[in-house]
């Protein structure tokens, strides 16, 4: 099967309430490569690659979040893998 690249904003309250670990935990469940990283104006990014089926399974995930989260709205965007990731990391901004 082709790989894809799935790139996403999490909108809501998606900080501080875990999410970053519960969206690596999922990619590596789901044998999705990437990197999930907070940002500035309080969204998350996620940079997902891996087969599409495992990919869709990662977004419905990503669209309920983690316990303590409130997950208000999801942007995807899709494209062609491009094979640079070897696992699924949190990036830590400074």
């Amino acid at each position: 099967m082709t790989k894809r690249r799935l790139e996403c904003r999490v909108r809501g309250r998606v900080q501080l309430v875990m999410y970053r670990d519960f969206t690596k935990r999922n990619a590596r469940r789901l044998g999705i490569v990437g990197t999930v990283q907070n940002m500035n104006d309080g969204s998350v990014r996620v940079v997902a690659e891996g087969e599409e089926d495992a990919l869709r399974k990662f977004l419905t995930r990503l669209q309920k979040g983690s316990i303590l989260a409130r997950v208000g709205k999801v942007e995807e965007v899709w494209n062609e893998a491009t094979g640079e990731f070897k696992t699924f990391e949190i990036i830590y901004c400074d």
